[in-house]
């Protein structure tokens, strides 16, 4: 995420400061997969860099002596406040296949934690069975005010997982052509949301017990590893 911030200074100048993060979520993702290589939800882990922690802290007015602890009244307070989602929100989570996107359950809040000074929260969202080796997996801000980080990818089961890397210089050059773009009077809610660009893709790979890749469901006609271009 350094090299991030020191483009969108080289290439942006100015417009960096509306272009770039603004919150940094370090991010884990679980993905369950059934015995049979179906994936029915993800579990999310959200850790908040050191700012935004410090600022909710004294948002909310907890850790008021500052040794980044939370006794358990000021963790029951803490809890589930990054839950409370408005419509339409997606949970900065997103599923697709090569045919369609794949609609994801509410949240449902399972942990809320401070770890070395930083809130660490785990949810979990479902998901109705899908072929796992038929999604992938993207994590990411539309508007690009937050960046999540993906530090770690699993899959239950005798399934493995990928992360393909964004090409992060050409998500500059996206941003740099459509800031280009915007009229010099534009408001900040105007910038154009790049936040796909600079996100990862996870695709999970499954095995069966004879060591074969699993089978399409005649759901899913089409080969693994045949993906769709993901929309800009």
């Amino acid at each position: 995420m350094e090299r991030v911030l020191i483009l969108c200074a080289m290439t942006l100048g100015p417009a960096c400061a509306a272009a770039h993060p603004h919150v940094f979520v370090d991010t884990e993702l679980r993905v369950q997969v059934d015995g049979n290589g179906m994936l029915t939800g993800v579990e999310l882990v959200w850790e908040y860099d050191d700012l935004y922690s410090l600022l909710l802290f004294e948002d909310m007015g907890l850790d008021p002596d500052g040794d980044g602890r939370l006794n358990p009244e000021e963790e029951a307070r803490l809890a589930g406040f990054d839950m409370n989602w408005i419509e339409g929100y997606e949970g900065d989570l997103y599923l697709r296949t090569d045919q369609e996107s794949i609609v994801l359950g509410p949240p449902q809040p399972r942990e809320t934690t401070v770890v070395n000074a930083r809130i660490r929260t785990v949810h979990y969202r479902s998901v109705d069975p899908v072929p796992a080796d038929a999604v992938k997996i993207r994590a990411y801000d539309p508007t690009f005010y937050t960046a999540y980080d993906l530090k770690s990818v699993t899959a239950s089961g005798a399934c493995s997982t990928q992360i393909k890397e964004a090409d992060i210089d050409a998500a500059f050059a996206l941003t740099e052509k459509l800031i280009g773009e915007m009229a010099a009077d534009a408001d900040e809610d105007a910038y154009p949301e790049v936040g796909e660009a600079f996100a990862s893709t996870v695709v999970v790979s499954c095995v069966n017990c004879s060591g074969r890749v699993w089978p399409h469901s005649p759901r899913w006609p089409y080969g693994f590893g045949r993906w769709a271009a993901w929309p800009m």
